[in-house]
């Protein structure tokens, strides 16, 4: 099975001009995935400060939770397939996420 044959369910665009904080999920998932520091500082390998900078800017209207939310929270989330210009494919199953978020 070649990385194309994965299917999505949705594409959702990428969109810039609001900056949305990550959720406490998210952070808490960034971090076991050892992609922010306990300060709070995102080190994701193989992305620039300066890439990194403007994923903090964008985001994404989330189909599965129903709001917007950060990119960089899309990009880790199990569902995110890949992007492309300007647009995520996403997988669209549902996600075990707790009613506070």
């Amino acid at each position: 099975m070649s990385e194309g044959d994965i299917q999505h369910k949705y594409i959702v665009e990428v969109k810039e001009g609001k900056s949305i904080r990550i959720s406490d999920t998210g952070k808490r998932e960034l971090k076991e995935l050892g992609m922010m520091d306990d300060k709070g500082k995102l080190k994701i390998k193989g992305l620039s400060a300066k890439m990194l900078s403007r994923m903090k800017k964008e985001y994404v209207e989330c189909p599965v939770l129903s709001k917007d939310v950060n990119f960089i929270e899309c990009y880790v989330c199990s569902n995110f397939i890949s992007r492309l210009r300007g647009q995520v494919y996403c997988k669209g199953e549902p996600l075990a996420v707790n009613a506070s978020t």
